[in-house]
């Protein structure tokens, strides 16, 4: 959307007002498609929400490309909205209740892989169809779109359910053989099995086990707003640090920088989607060999300052010409860009996918994620709703300042609220929050989850 943006004006004229509803509404439209796919994932299971999800979008995307007006082009996005919803809630989810403990941060970072891969792909078709004519280039940008999620349906028939979500219906014999086809062995799969159940145990164990999952959500024991604090809240940091800005509007960004040409904006935005690419596979590779709190860490603190070099970049070359040359201007603000969204990949972006999946136990974990996805959902799409009317009253550098304000709010965050999960299966982590431990400073050790776990048995031997 971003570079089709600047022919849909052209084309259909719209105002700036109606510019911001089409770019940010698909933000706060997903959240139907979050908040249905958690309690539709728990009906009909993990991935046939995916393919829901993509059918969805599919339809969206149809509408959109052959828009003959701005309403109908609404219709579309906000259709493609909701079935991005559906499969933002619940690819990570399924990728965490799949994957074994020793590489589910990396495997749960692949949807923020495909994300980047798929804003990579966007702004080269940006730049490649620029020039065919106004009326048809901005049509063909967005209808390329609709091919990645067909093959999402052809995955459907391949790919298995997930055996976490195939015991909760108690369908034992299918989630051993699910895990048959994913465990290196029979001694691993009985592991995982029994790791399954004793969460199921202690579920039940729990006074809140008679609560509904939301009425448990919205009047939480201690552990549980400790959960929510920390996967809610890396979802909401991840938004209102001004990501959404920088993808979206990087075209009126390297304007306001200098840059003139649409032909050079759209380049500008193709370096951007490369270097947010690169990154997202360093994290990929880091992610379970350093752990997600120092990640996170480095990722806040460089974004903190990129953030603040591009707004002092954009600061100076509208209001202090003669101090920089345009051409250093320009550059500046390229390269803090480029290093947001470096420092945002290699960590804030895809350790919030990875943390919200594995930080509630399965009882909640389908509904926690949804309503993670509210804080982040409705900050992205007021960014997005508002960036160009904020713009116009305290300028782009402004803007960046503010964001640059709050991505430092966002390291003390991480400090205090966000454990380090890194090596764990996910029965340990829900101990781990139950017990309360491993919040402030570095990791918990996992002889920690041990001992939780042998005190759990012992207590339930007494009983």
């Amino acid at each position: 959307m971003s570079g089709a943006i600047i022919y849909i004006q052209k084309d259909l004229h719209i105002s700036e007002f109606q510019e911001e509803i089409l770019v940010g509404c698909l933000s706060v439209i997903s959240l139907l498609g979050s908040l249905s796919g958690g309690r539709t994932s728990d009906a009909i299971g993990r991935k046939w929400t995916m393919g829901l999800g993509a059918i969805i979008f599919q339809t969206g995307a149809i509408i959109m490309t052959f828009a003959p007006s701005f309403t109908v082009l609404m219709i579309g996005r906000l259709l493609a909205g909701v079935g991005i919803g559906f499969g933002a809630m619940i690819s990570a989810d399924y990728i965490a209740e799949i994957s074994p403990a020793s590489a589910r941060g990396t495997l749960t970072s692949l949807p923020e892989v495909c994300i980047n891969l798929g804003i990579l792909l966007g702004y080269i078709s940006n730049y490649a169809f620029s020039g065919l004519s106004e009326h048809i280039n901005w049509r063909v940008m967005l209808g390329v779109g609709i091919l990645p999620s067909v093959f999402i349906g052809v995955a459907l028939f391949v790919i298995p359910e997930s055996p976490r979500w195939l015991m909760m219906e108690k369908r034992v014999p299918e989630a051993r053989a699910v895990l048959l086809q994913i465990s290196e062995s029979e001694a691993e799969v009985d592991e995982r099995l029994a790791e399954i159940e004793e969460a199921a145990n202690i579920t039940k164990s729990v006074k809140s086990e008679d609560k509904a999952v939301w009425r448990e959500l919205l009047n939480p024991s201690p552990a549980v707003r400790r959960m929510l604090y920390a996967g809610c809240g890396i979802q909401l940091f991840q938004e209102i640090t001004g990501i959404e800005a920088t993808v979206y509007y990087s075209p009126t960004i390297f304007r306001d920088a200098g840059i003139k040409s649409d032909q050079e904006l759209l380049a500008a935005t193709v370096a951007v989607g490369f270097v947010k690419m690169i990154f997202i596979l360093v994290a990929i590779f880091l992610i379970d060999k350093v752990g997600r709190k120092p990640l996170l860490y480095v990722s806040a603190i460089g974004l903190t300052v990129c953030l603040f070099v591009l707004g002092i970049a954009l600061t100076l070359q509208k209001h202090a010409m003669g101090l920089i040359s345009p051409s250093v201007g320009i550059d500046l603000a390229i390269f803090a860009v480029c290093g947001s969204v470096a420092f945002f990949s290699i960590g804030m972006g895809p350790i919030c996918w990875v943390l919200s999946s594995e930080i509630f136990p399965i009882r909640l974990r389908a509904q926690a994620s949804a309503l993670g996805q509210v804080g982040g959902r409705v900050s992205s799409g007021l960014v997005s709703m508002t960036f160009l009317s904020m713009a116009r009253a305290i300028s782009v550098g402004g803007m960046f300042f503010l964001f640059g304000a709050i991505s430092t709010v966002s390291v003390a965050f991480v400090y205090f609220c966000v454990p380090e999960t890194k090596g764990k299966t996910l029965e340990q982590i829900e101990i781990m929050v139950e017990g309360g431990k491993g919040w402030k400073g570095g990791e918990v050790e996992l002889e920690d989850t041990h001992h939780l776990i042998q005190g759990d048995k012992k207590s339930a031997s007494l009983g």
